[in-house]
């Protein structure tokens, strides 16, 4: 059986799995059951109506922004400045700059995934990528200021101190264990983007 498309150019055969658009499979599997939800359970159903309504409004307003930045890194940041400060050479600098870029910037968890999908196309190392999201998702500069505040410096600092420790190794084991040196995740996520 001879590949088509992208798969034939890449000499590579896709399986089923590759081939299926999961976000369409499940968006498609999803509309009967929340039509089913709305018929069986109207008060839940407008709940979830509105809840779904709330969230579309909120990526409507978000997202155009996060795909123009997107736009402009994959323009204007060359390859090399991504690979020297985040890429498998980047050592401890690296490490650093992936907190930095996570912890400081404001928004939802989602806005981070296409911006890190870049920086992996642009040659970053899959740990310090792990780092950047972990820092979005659980480091961010003004909510460690309200920590402070309500739970005082001590409380802060332990968990700051070990969320820090625990990120850093669990992004060295992940990237060891589940992407090799010279394996180009980029790859993928451009398959996936398509």
């Amino acid at each position: 059986m001879n590949g088509n498309g992208d798969s034939q150019a890449n000499g590579k055969k896709q399986s089923l799995r590759g081939r299926i658009r999961w976000d369409y499979l499940i968006l498609f599997l999803l509309v009967p059951v929340f039509i089913i939800l709305v018929i069986t359970s109207p008060d839940k159903g407008k709940t979830a109506q509105h809840v779904a309504w709330e969230y579309f409004k909120e990526m409507a307003l978000i997202l155009p922004a996060v795909f123009i930045i997107m736009g402009l890194v994959s323009v204007w940041v060359e390859r090399e400045f991504i690979v020297r400060f985040l890429g498998e050479e980047s050592g401890i600098k690296g490490v650093i700059l992936s907190f930095i870029l996570g912890s400081i910037p404001m928004g939802p968890l989602y806005v981070a995934f296409p911006l890190a999908s870049v920086l992996l196309k642009k040659g970053a190392k899959v740990s310090n990528i792990i780092i950047f999201l972990s820092a979005w998702a659980c480091i961010k500069l003004p909510a460690e200021l309200m920590e402070f505040q309500f739970l005082g410096w001590k409380f802060t600092l332990v968990r700051y101190v070990t969320t820090l420790v625990v990120v850093v190794a669990l992004s060295e084991i992940i990237g060891r264990l589940f992407f090799k040196e010279g394996h180009y995740y980029a790859e993928e996520v451009e398959t996936t983007l398509k």
